[in-house]
């Protein structure tokens, strides 16, 4: 029985799984503890309070920050998804001008860190901001820096993951099925409404499971508006319970637990939603779908999309842009400087020191979370692993589970004194950065390499096994070169993501080892506006060339004929 257990397709599931657990599902668990069990992780061995747990609904900036989270996430989750859904249906139906810059624009705001498109709205719409400045409108303030206005901003960011769903799901047409709605009479309006829609449902709740997910463990939009605006959501009062004296170990754990729930409960409500019903209707008649050119309204079609673009993108990069190059002169207006992106160079000044270390944490969390991913996706293509499903769940809480979290429990696991005997104490040390960068880019790169892998046939590697070939053989000469492509663009996508992680360093970067996330993140706080602006667009343009240079001279060239 044992022999089975640990035999050689086993033993790579059960490495794979322990550092999975080690890597996202304890520090996950932690969180959950820490309530149960307050100061268990500093020595102290006592029952907690329960009770805590309602303390929510009785103090104040906890109840607000739940109440705001809801509020946010609710509110986001419908406006996005309807937004999302409706831009996917008829950018899957009609073509019109401008329609392939709608395309570029929702990967274009799905890389982008929220943060940076927060305090681009923040420079736009604050009271002395650009809508001010340079167009007199004074109402732009009030009308953002309100609970509607943060929904339609965070709506406006969030709505890709919708449209992504969605415009998938419509990648194939089954037409049969709305000529027979037709032929019984039914209008466009009611053959979309009884047949099409209900049809998409599952895209349409992975969508919105989606956004309201991403909506409520964001942290970027609060940690920006912050410095303008009091809203308090559940990712930002964690941050601050960590950053106040003394330290809320108890707040933090107690807004943790509530945080974790609400994507426990947008799961459950997803699944159960479609527990039932099926819906496979593809048949032999399916025909891809392709965009044609409505019969009338094209250029309606192409205002509203140029409208909902300046919205959604223009607004936040623009403001960034202008806000880097002009200083306000007060009565006499505004004028354009190169000031800003002196100062990022000044002797003593934090950027390039900041920008050096995330290069250097996200290098190494992308190096060591290729290596993970590629054995993640092995045990989830080839292996007869019996714990596959539990590897795949695992891979994937990392995506959901917001990164204060995350962070909270790698410090309840990482601060422990024991572990300073064994040279593991790890808290305050550029190391948890690296681990914490591990466990956010496992998701990112395993789904890109499992879909590469499952390209490459089991017999493959099952012949050169026969062939006397061992599994480290195997991978180096059969599946690394065939999967070259994949891999380097695995690494590359957790690279990037990996810099640019506000959450995550925000919470656990060590004394004196700035990144550029907090960099950028702390002179916006300050009010420095231009230098935030400065170096936001300087250190995305030096990653985005890193990530140029690297995919043209490590990607495999394509051979002529």
């Amino acid at each position: 029985m044992i022999s089975r257990l640990f035999a050689n397709g086993n033993r790579t599931g059960w490495l794979v799984l322990a550092v999975l657990v080690l890597l996202i599902l304890l520090p996950l668990a932690a969180v959950v503890i820490q309530v149960l069990l307050p100061g268990v992780f500093f020595g102290e061995w006592k029952l907690g309070d329960l009770s805590l747990l309602l303390d929510v609904f009785k103090r104040p900036l906890w109840y607000q920050s739940l109440k705001n989270t809801l509020i946010l996430g609710l509110g986001t989750t419908v406006l996005g998804t309807a937004i999302g859904a409706a831009l996917a249906t008829i950018r899957s139906r009609w073509t019109f001008p401008g329609a392939r810059l709608l395309d570029t624009a929702v990967w274009l705001l799905l890389i982008t860190p929220s943060f940076i498109l927060a305090q681009g709205w923040v420079m736009f719409a604050a009271a002395n901001g650009l809508a001010n400045q340079w167009f007199g409108w004074h109402w732009v303030h009030g009308a953002v820096f309100t609970p509607m206005g943060l929904i339609v901003v965070m709506a406006l960011s969030k709505f890709p993951f919708a449209y992504l769903s969605v415009h998938t799901a419509l990648e194939w047409r089954v037409d049969r099925l709305g000529e027979a709605g037709r032929l019984n009479g039914g209008r466009p309006w009611t053959v979309w409404r009884t047949i099409e829609a209900p049809l998409l449902l599952p895209a349409y709740c992975s969508g919105a499971m989606l956004v309201f997910m991403d909506t409520v463990g964001d942290f970027g939009l609060p940690a920006s508006i912050a410095a303008v605006f009091r809203f308090p959501t559940l990712p930002y009062s964690i941050y601050s319970a960590l950053y106040t004296s003394p330290i809320r170990f108890d707040m933090a754990g107690v807004l943790s637990f509530y945080l974790v729930l609400l994507i426990a409960l947008a799961m459950g409500l997803q699944f159960y939603v479609m527990r039932k019903s099926r819906f496979d209707f593809l048949t032999a008649r399916a025909t891809r779908s392709s965009a044609r050119l409505p019969a009338r309204g094209k250029w309606l079609l192409a205002a509203g999309n140029a409208l909902l673009l300046l919205l959604a993108a223009g607004i936040p990069f623009v403001s960034n842009v202008l806000t880097s190059l002009t200083r306000s002169n007060g009565t006499e207006g505004v004028s354009f400087t190169w000031e800003f992106y002196g100062q990022l160079f000044d002797p003593g000044g934090q950027l390039g020191g900041g920008l050096l270390h995330s290069l250097e944490i996200a290098a190494s969390a992308a190096c060591v979370g290729l290596i993970v991913g590629f054995f993640v996706s092995y045990v989830l293509t080839y292996s007869g692993f019996a714990l596959r499903q539990t590897v795949d769940v695992i891979s994937l809480i990392s995506l959901a589970v917001p990164g204060v979290v995350l962070g909270i429990g790698y410090i309840f696991i990482w601060n422990q004194a024991w572990l300073e005997k064994i040279g593991l104490l790890l808290y305050g040390k550029p190391a948890i950065l690296v681990l914490a960068g591990v466990a956010g880019a496992i998701p990112v790169i395993t789904r890109v390499v499992t879909g590469a892998m499952a390209k490459v046939p089991k017999g493959l590697l099952s012949a050169a096994q026969m062939q006397g070939a061992s599994f480290g053989r195997r991978i180096r000469t059969i599946l690394l070169p065939l999967m070259r492509g994949a891999l380097v663009s695995a690494a590359l996508a957790a690279f990037g993501s990996s810099v640019f992680d506000l959450a995550v360093t925000s919470i656990l970067f060590p004394p004196n080892f700035m990144t550029l996330p907090v960099v950028i993140n702390k002179a916006f706080e300050d009010l420095k506006l231009g230098y935030a602006s400065a170096a936001t667009l300087t250190g995305g343009g030096i990653v985005v060339a890193i990530i140029l240079v690297l995919e043209r001279l490590l990607k495999p060239k394509k051979q002529g004929v």
